[in-house]
């Protein structure tokens, strides 16, 4: 019995490390991820705290998109891109057909995703078996940026930068409801430009001095939203697949700026974006 369930899972492993070369060439033609997430990158350019132990859990299995660290073993759906780890993964695979209850993984979470602490070839051998759920001891990081299990290496520099301009402008506690996202690189500092300037005229037309605190307000209630308000009002934003209202905003600012550098009158916030959504539509 147990040299059929080893022979089951020496052809278990030959499958996934086949598969794993399959990711790897279909990742590498459509530009799409292909290892896990590094913990200690993410916590870099994040800025995560923690963590906190939040006890044993029924997790997701397709949440869990890290590894803290041996990010390089296995592909982003955990099938193991080494064949030194046979044995080991070979020999979980045989507990689960014996249905042997293993020790929960040890995770840490941060956002709505996980990175694996304990348990690599657990998650991958359960992945691979089709399991939805696994049982994980949890620690929780806390983050200022939504995370989910999309979420690309690349995307990790706009969201440091997110992170950032929420340290500096605090605008995640001065309005909880806002909820800036861009895809576009550099457009986080370009926000903190905007706001800079729009302290400093605010500064000229009040005749005192602004805190930058009221300033965060001011620019966020007078020049952000009314520019999203059109762009959402418009329904604009399905010509432009992939982009965000964020996006959009600054390049209704681009727009405003060119044209009032070719002489044309300063138009509000508003109606800057009622001009761009105007010739978007022609």
């Amino acid at each position: 019995m147990l040299a059929h369930l080893l022979a089951r899972a020496r052809a278990d492993f030959a499958r996934a490390r086949l598969k794993a070369f399959l990711n790897r060439v279909r990742n590498l033609l459509a530009g799409q991820p292909q290892t896990l997430l590094s913990y200690d990158e993410v916590k870099e350019k994040l800025r995560i705290g923690g963590p906190i132990y939040r006890g044993v859990r029924t997790v997701e299995v397709a949440k869990i998109v890290g590894s803290l660290n041996r990010y390089h073993q296995f592909d982003r759906a955990f099938l193991p891109l080494e064949s030194t780890s046979a044995s080991r993964w070979q020999s979980v695979d045989v507990a689960f057909y014996q249905e042997i209850n293993l020790p929960p993984v040890v995770l840490y979470q941060v956002g709505e995703v996980y990175f694996v602490v304990d348990g690599h070839h657990r998650v991958s051998v359960a992945r691979e078996q089709g399991q939805m759920f696994i049982e994980a001891e949890v620690r929780e990081c806390s983050t200022k940026v939504r995370i989910t299990p999309d979420l690309k290496p690349e995307d990790l520099e706009i969201l440091g930068e997110k992170v950032q301009f929420l340290e500096r402008t605090a605008l995640d506690r001065l309005r909880p409801e806002a909820a800036i996202a861009l895809t576009i690189p550099d457009g986080f500092s370009r926000m903190l430009e905007h706001i800079a300037v729009h302290r400093y005229f605010m500064g000229l037309d009040l005749q005192r001095d602004i805190g930058e605190e009221e300033a965060v307000m001011h620019w966020y209630d007078h020049v952000y939203q009314p520019i999203t308000r059109v762009i959402r009002r418009s329904g604009i934003l399905k010509s432009f697949p992939g982009k965000t209202e964020g996006d959009l905003y600054l390049w209704v600012l681009d727009r405003q700026r060119y044209l009032h550098a070719e002489g044309k009158r300063l138009m509000t916030p508003a109606a800057a974006a009622r001009d761009f959504v105007r010739r978007v539509k022609k």
